[in-house]
């Protein structure tokens, strides 16, 4: 039941502070700036520029990786044959502003906002961004990046969670995000305003062996 979706996304959000990002700077810098940084070429991390701050995150595991690839199938397939836009996959650069560069995991760009992208990655803002959820990314992708697509007025954030194996998708409102649709292996319906009648194989989409 959907009560019992809700339940879950509370249990999830009472672990949130005993995770901890890693923040590698203590100084805001621009993202002018933080594309002049040279970084160690053994380094085999991602950086992104959230709010000014540089945030360090680990390479995927292989569970993330196979959600990201069987996503990318499920989608791309989807917005190829309706002739929706392109779909990118990790890693692109996406300059938000001129304090925010991210890495999401997936972002749509919608036909109509084709200009945003360039040689050097997505230049502005796009329609839909999709982050895979790590243990150590909680409060990244659920806190600061939910409350940064927000204020950039991103008009849909999916947030999918390898560990309850679910998928839950914000929309924009009146300038802030409402859950518009809640999905688990189980129960519930699959829903997107930009992406209208996709309907997703959790089960394929979770599973580590496709």
């Amino acid at each position: 039941m959907y009560t019992d979706f809700c339940y879950t996304q509370t249990k999830k959000l009472n672990w949130i502070h005993k995770i901890n990002d890693m923040v590698t700077t203590l100084k805001q810098i621009s993202v002018q700036e933080f594309r002049q940084m040279e970084f160690d070429e053994n380094d085999d991390s991602c950086y992104e520029l959230i709010n000014g701050y540089i945030m360090k995150k680990s390479a995927p595991r292989p569970q993330h990786q196979n959600i990201s690839m069987n996503l990318s199938i499920q989608l791309g397939s989807f917005i190829k044959e309706k002739k929706l836009g392109k779909l990118f996959a990790a890693p692109i650069d996406v300059f938000l502003d001129s304090y925010n560069a991210v890495q999401p995991d997936l972002v749509f760009v919608s036909s109509e906002n084709q200009g945003i992208i360039t040689n050097d990655g997505i230049v502005g803002i796009p329609d839909l961004v999709i982050e895979i959820i790590s243990p150590s990314s909680v409060i990244r992708d659920r806190v600061d990046k939910k409350n940064l697509y927000e204020k950039l007025n991103i008009k849909e954030y999916w947030i999918i969670d390898p560990q309850y194996q679910d998928i839950e998708v914000y929309s924009i409102l009146n300038g802030r995000y409402e859950l518009l649709s809640g999905v688990t292996m189980f129960e519930g319906e699959l829903k997107s305003n930009l992406l209208e009648g996709i309907s997703m194989e959790l089960t394929e989409l979770f599973d580590s062996r496709s």
